[in-house]
């Protein structure tokens, strides 16, 4: 979807009527608009604008100075974006907002672009943002859970708040961001940030520059035929906590058990939340309630109900064994505000230590910016500017590449630390040529692409032995390849654990000792962790 041109429109009829808080430019380059004396000339310009506009200005860039339509290349677009974000910086500002509009017949005269210029540095929330999974059956109501919790508005029954977050492919491609999540809330000192409408981009942004501490949430499917695509979201991405639904009117199904199951072998904390209270009598939620307790202490967990225990009891001692469980309805909005409380206080889990690294989960291509990588920031932290590799290609090749910019829930930022769901805008590479999987390292690293490791596995469900020449499907942080087993004693059975020798069957890939990773084949499904990476091409 197109940005609205009347948007550029009204950038031209101010910049002419007004004048202050508005500003054009043809074009701004690092050699020419960054040298001694000019970046602070320019920068104390654009404070004014700033200052003008009662705390925002409009850059129109790829125009005229009496604002006729230019036009410049999508290279010298990005550079230019470049330059005004560090003169942002440099001001006590930042870009908020960048559409772009391709100018001439099919855009070959290139791009003319608007830029949202607002005051007051970038919030840095990297400490206090959290990701949180989502997982349980199908019409358990997590979409709608989520819906309510991000919008703050009660359901109206028939699961209106669950339209909020059915994301479509063509929300990716609208701007520069990482549509992972499905859903981003957050808080400040006066309590939730909510937005109004999540398919909103600027309803999102906003949350990121006001909120104190941000949540987002990743989606999976409950479908059993889309299992696959639940172990994607539960293990592709750097969670902090996992939230499992469990309808009040079902209960715990097989899909329940299949997503818990996953949730705890990862060894990610959980939360259990039990839905649509408001559809049955209290006699069955207590029933339901009472059938989660067995099922989790039926896999080694305590669990700790929040309305009988509380919220600080829950935040004291949720853990890889203790998992807290609350009732909640949409409708009611009984227990959200139990939740908000938990999102608010939780701790982050996910440790960041080390260098940069981002497996990538989605590519896609923005007009006027190029190829885009989204993903969770696994590690490190990584700047616009910065220079990468990524990979490994089919043939094991890791290819240079530079940072563009940033953006996290269409609000650019000048950096992203570890747990940041994001898009990375990538100067030298192609669209087409970045494949989910693939990694983003520092470029002074020096990776090895792995196409064997031997895992010690423990196999969870199979209605046979698993012997030599299994071929499940791996997957491992993005990765999600099919692989061959070579079991040592040439066999596991359902139960077992024991080490096994795993090979990509088509190209390699990177992964490092310690991950941990989900296979699966057909209804039959384990976890295992790598212990020694074997080859590497």
């Amino acid at each position: 979807m197109s940005p609205d041109r009347a948007v550029l429109e009204r950038a031209l009829e101010r910049g002419e009527q007004e004048g202050g808080s508005v500003e054009f430019k043809e074009r701004l380059t690092r050699e020419l608009h960054l040298a001694d004396g000019r970046l602070e000339s320019l920068a104390a310009q654009l404070r004014h604008r700033v200052l003008s506009g009662d705390g925002e200005a409009t850059y129109v860039v790829g125009v005229t100075d009496d604002g006729g339509l230019a036009g410049i290349a999508p290279d010298t677009f990005s550079e230019s974006m470049d330059v005004l974000s560090l003169l942002a910086e440099e001001a006590g500002s930042h870009i908020e907002e960048v559409q772009t509009w391709g100018v001439g017949e099919d855009g070959e005269r290139g791009i003319v672009g608007v830029a949202t210029i607002r005051e007051g540095a970038m919030l840095d929330t990297d400490d206090r943002h959290i990701v949180v999974g989502t997982a349980g059956h199908v019409d358990h109501g997590k979409s709608t859970l989520v819906g309510s919790l991000v919008t703050g508005q009660p359901d109206d029954g028939e699961g209106g708040t669950r339209g909020f977050m059915d994301v479509q492919p063509h929300e990716v491609e609208r701007g520069l961001s990482a549509d992972l999540s499905y859903g981003v809330y957050g808080f400040d000192g006066d309590g939730p940030v909510r937005t109004a409408n999540p398919h909103r981009k600027t309803d999102r942004a906003r949350v990121v520059e006001e909120a104190d501490r941000v949540v987002s949430f990743v989606d999976t499917v409950g479908h059993e035929p889309w299992l696959r695509t639940t172990i994607r979201g539960l293990v592709g991405q750097k969670l902090d906590y996992g939230l499992l639904v469990v309808a009040a009117d079902d209960g715990p199904t097989k899909t329940t058990r299949e997503h818990l199951g996953i949730l705890l072998a990862t060894e990610l904390p959980t939360l259990v939340a039990i839905t649509k209270a408001d559809v049955v009598d209290p006699e069955r939620v207590a029933e339901v309630e009472r059938e989660v307790e067995r099922l989790l202490r039926n896999v080694g967990k305590t669990p700790l109900q929040i309305e009988r225990y509380g919220v600080d009891a829950a935040i004291e001692e949720v853990s890889e064994r203790v998992v807290p469980v609350v009732t909640t309805s949409a409708v009611t909005m009984r227990g959200l505000d139990a939740l908000d409380e938990l999102f608010e206080r939780l701790p982050k889990t996910a440790d960041g230590a080390g260098e940069f690294s981002m497996y990538i989960d989605r590519t896609y291509s923005v007009t006027g910016v190029g190829a885009v990588a989204s993903g969770t920031v696994r590690s490190g932290e990584v700047e616009a500017g910065d220079e990468l590799l990524l990979g490994p290609t089919a043939d094991g090749a890791f290819l240079p590449v530079e940072v563009r910019s940033i953006e996290m829930h269409y609000h650019r930022v000048d950096e992203a630390k570890a747990g940041r769901i994001v898009g990375i805008a990538l100067k030298g590479v192609r669209e087409a040529d970045i494949e989910r999987g693939m990694v983003l390292l520092p470029r002074d690293s020096d990776p090895r692409a792995v196409r064997e490791f031997e895992a010690e596995v423990m196999v969870l469900n199979h209605p046979t032995r698993i012997g030599d020449g299994y071929e499940p499907v791996v997957h491992v942080e993005t990765v999600s390849e099919a692989a061959v087993f070579s079991p040592e004693g040439g066999q596991l059975l359902p139960g077992d654990t024991g080490t096994t020798r795993v090979r990509f069957k088509f190209r390699p890939y990177l992964v490092e000792e310690g991950q941990r990773f989900v296979f699966r084949e057909g209804q039959s499904k384990g976890v295992g962790t790598i212990t020694r990476v074997v080859g590497e091409e």
